[in-house]
Order: structure tokens, then C-alpha cells, then sequence
């Protein structure tokens, strides 16, 4: 499946439709030229990962933020009495 594209003046190209379907591609999207030795390639860019994703379920399940306040005070209350 060999396709081709003109680089313009500025260069661009424009990535035919069937390629930007097959990697889900839409208007505005990223991409990144991977290159791997004599092979360059083309896909849709990753988001950075997110740095608080490590914290995603730490705090425990709430109703509401007087709950999480109290909580919060709970430790540190525990680390104040540790001192």
C-alpha cells in the first residue's frame, strides 16, 4: 500500500484520507516522524503522561469535601503526635 504526497514550499504534505482514517487521525491532531535506523514513521503524537496519575485513587472515596478536609486533618494530626 504505497502512498505518496508533494511536500510544498513551507514543508508540508497533506496525508491522504485512507491513512489518516487507519491511524485516527482529525484535524489539529499531532503526529510524531519516528526514525528507527534507515526506517522513518508516522503516527499519532502521545500525550506527555500525566504526572498525577500515580496519585489516582490515594485518597479515599468521599461525599463531599468537608469529609476530605476532615481526613486530611486526621494525618495530620497523626504526624504532628509522631513528632
Amino acid at each position: 500500500m504505497a502512498r505518496s504526497s508533494t511536500i510544498s514550499s513551507k514543508g508540508q504534505i497533506t496525508v491522504p484520507r485512507e491513512i489518516r482514517n487507519r491511524l485516527g487521525l482529525k484535524e489539529g491532531d499531532r503526529v510524531e516522524f519516528v526514525v528507527e535506523n534507515d526506517r522513518t514513521t508516522i503516527r499519532p503524537a502521545r500525550a506527555p503522561e500525566n504526572p498525577f496519575t500515580k496519585y489516582v485513587g490515594a485518597l479515599p472515596a468521599s461525599s463531599g469535601m468537608h469529609k476530605v478536609n476532615a481526613w486530611v486533618q486526621t494525618l495530620r494530626d497523626e504526624e504532628t503526635q509522631e513528632q
